[in-house]
């Protein structure tokens, strides 16, 4: 069915059952609807058109029960076409001010706070994650020469992340054989993420090398590595403890899957790292994840983007009658937030990277 099919009384009554169920987690019934002083119209009527509701797939009648609930169909329509604005009050947005500038540092402490406090905010499991990078490639190469056995290879990725490791080579080498090296992977490497890096290009390299050509061989295993820790995503979780009052969380079986999908991190950091670099917010209800063990909840995220790439983002998981309006204000609060501050020039650091000057 398609949106134009409902007409404005069925909205009204579709949207008054999703903000009860919301607000008491169980079915609702015609007389509650009948209190809502926008709605005038007879209790059999509204009995009727929940009953076309459940019809068309938008509401669900569970056991015998007189009242509904909504489906995942019903919390969509809402999601996109019901829901009304959240004001957050002026103490919310001076919490958001004062937590954020106070952990500008590493660009993991100001994710981590924020999802910390997006989790306090709406009263369910904060997230903050640092999204799979496939196509993170290397900006430059340094190396810093120490000492004919030991120097430090320094990659600087496309997403501004700077790692650093200490080599030490097969044989003793010099100050300018280290600066060719840097030069030869500058040459050869930059602008190519890990699958690009080929054999032909590998053989270029050594064959810029030379002699030392057991030294770029090394180096490139490297950059490998380095590449493959940029890739794997980043995920931590706060206030899980927060599902614990919502009776969808009660079957202690269900829970631990739950539990154990957000430590194993996986499936979430592919259902984020799986929009691109879009930065919008993303509302996956029940099946919509294709998560099983996350039907009966609803995952809600934020990217953090600024020249097109995604440095995070901050989420907020919660059951399937999660308060859409509160929980999207506040990731828009929380990111417009992050982004002003790298804006005005005071962008945090990614972890391990070196400070200006």
């Amino acid at each position: 069915m398609e949106e134009h099919e409902l007409s404005e009384r069925k909205k009204q009554i579709l949207k008054a059952i999703v903000d009860a169920h919301i607000e008491c987690g169980g079915p609702v019934g015609s007389k509650s609807i009948l209190q809502n002083q926008q709605l005038n119209c007879s209790s059999a009527t509204i009995r009727n058109e929940m009953a076309e509701l459940e019809e068309m797939g938008y509401l669900e009648q569970p056991h015998t029960s007189a009242g509904r609930v909504p489906s995942e169909r019903g919390y969509r329509f809402y999601v996109d076409s019901l829901i009304e604005h959240y004001a957050m009050t002026t103490a919310e947005i001076a919490q958001i001010n004062r937590l954020l500038r106070a952990k500008m540092g590493e660009l993991d402490q100001i994710l981590t706070a924020a999802s910390n406090l997006a989790s306090v905010l709406t009263n369910y499991t904060g997230i903050a994650i640092k999204p799979r990078l496939s196509s993170v490639t290397v900006s430059k190469f340094e190396a810093i020469f120490l000492e004919p056995e030991h120097y430090i290879l320094v990659v600087v990725a496309s997403t501004g992340t700077v790692k650093t490791k200490h080599v030490r080579p097969a044989a003793p080498t010099s100050q300018e054989v280290v600066s060719r090296l840097a030069e030869g992977l500058n040459l050869y490497l930059t602008g190519l993420c890990a699958e690009q890096i080929n054999l032909p290009i590998i053989i270029n390299l050594e064959s810029y090398m030379g002699a030392d050509a057991p030294l770029a061989s090394q180096a490139v295993k490297v950059v490998y590595t380095l590449l493959g820790e940029l890739d794997q995503g980043e995920m931590k979780v706060s206030g899980i403890n927060h599902l614990l009052q919502y009776p969808e969380y009660s079957d202690v079986g269900q829970f631990q899957e739950l539990l154990g999908t957000l430590e194993k991190k996986e499936d979430i950091l592919n259902l984020v790292s799986g929009t691109g670099n879009r930065d919008d917010v993303s509302v996956l209800i029940g099946s919509e994840s294709r998560v099983e063990v996350m039907n009966n909840s609803a995952l809600v995220f934020k990217p953090i983007v600024k020249d097109g790439k995604t440095l995070g983002a901050i989420g907020v998981l919660g059951p399937r009658r999660m308060d859409y309006a509160r929980v999207l204000a506040t990731l828009e609060g929380l990111s417009d937030n992050i982004e002003d501050i790298i804006r005005a020039g005071k962008q945090p650091r990614n972890e391990g990277e070196k400070p200006d000057g």
